[in-house]
């Protein structure tokens, strides 16, 4: 209807300015202003359905966008039932935390997506990985961690440098598996750091992050960075390629590297090599 009721505006705009130079041209005998209102009329017609075209579009593209800005506004006002109705709200709640992990930068994942990323991340590295990573066993007997260490034999064998620090407790490195970990990665040429638990940064804000570090990071050539979660939630990890962020986990990691030991074997085991100097003295 509305375009049907402009072009019948149009067409009457049209028949006024040429009735007019008609009116100018036949009763008045003045030629020269009938061509001046006929060239007028025809303009002016002309122009207003040009503006008219212009702002029905614009009326339509803002339309559409409020209608997709309240799309889920819309859905929530057509639920009647009151448990549904909460459970709406509840959804919503999450749905916008995920939206402020967005708007951060990162990339918000689940445990699986985030070891996959990892993995991935890993065999895309050509230059460094920084990664700071807690001491558990599950790193000879959980799949996404074994698979993930894979891809870090991968990055070395393609001449990458891995430089890893374990946050463990000092009475982990008396257990076998936890040698059996260090002394497979020392030999596969991963520079192994240890941190322990007691020597972490314990500011309230480290390395420019607001609250509690997780500890267990990685950075990738510089570039990418993922970690994990410090409140357990919908999400176990995140992925961020916002140079901000990524300049933080620089920070972070330089903070934790200063603290962090280097380890030396001593007597087939892999221990701080603070410890062994001294010992010798």
């Amino acid at each position: 209807m509305n375009n049907k009721f402009q072009n019948v505006t149009v067409f009457i705009e049209f028949l006024a300015g040429s009735g007019l130079a008609i009116f100018f041209h036949l009763v008045l005998d003045y030629s020269q202003a009938a061509y001046i209102i006929f060239g007028i009329g025809l303009l002016l017609s002309l122009a207003t359905y040009l503006i008219r075209e212009e702002v029905q579009e614009t009326k339509e593209a803002i339309l559409d966008r409020y209608n997709q800005a309240h799309e889920i506004v819309f859905a929530i006002a057509q639920i009647n039932d009151a448990y549904c109705l909460n459970k709406a709200h509840e959804i919503m709640v999450s749905t916008k935390r995920t939206l402020s992990i967005l708007q951060q930068g990162c990339i918000p994942l689940d445990e699986t997506e985030f070891y996959l990323e990892g993995t991935r991340c890993s065999d895309q590295t050509i230059g460094t990985i920084r990664t700071v990573d807690p001491l558990t066993t599950d790193w000879i007997t959980r799949g996404s961690l074994v698979n993930l260490y894979q891809a870090n034999l991968r990055t070395l064998q393609q001449g990458a440098k891995i430089i890893r620090i374990f946050v463990a407790d000092s009475c982990d490195l008396n257990s076998q598996d936890v040698q059996s970990i260090l002394r497979g990665q020392s030999e596969d040429g991963v520079d192994l750091r240890v941190l322990f638990r007691e020597d972490l940064p314990s500011s309230v804000e480290v390395g420019g992050f607001e609250g509690n570090c997780s500890f267990n990071f990685a950075i990738h050539d510089d570039q990418v960075a993922i970690d994990v979660m410090t409140q357990p939630g919908k999400y176990f990890g995140v992925k961020t390629r916002e140079p901000t962020l990524i300049a933080k986990y620089l920070h972070l990691f330089e903070l934790v590297e200063h603290v962090a030991h280097a380890v030396v074997l001593d007597n087939n085991l892999i221990v701080p090599a603070v410890k062994t100097t001294y010992g010798n003295q």
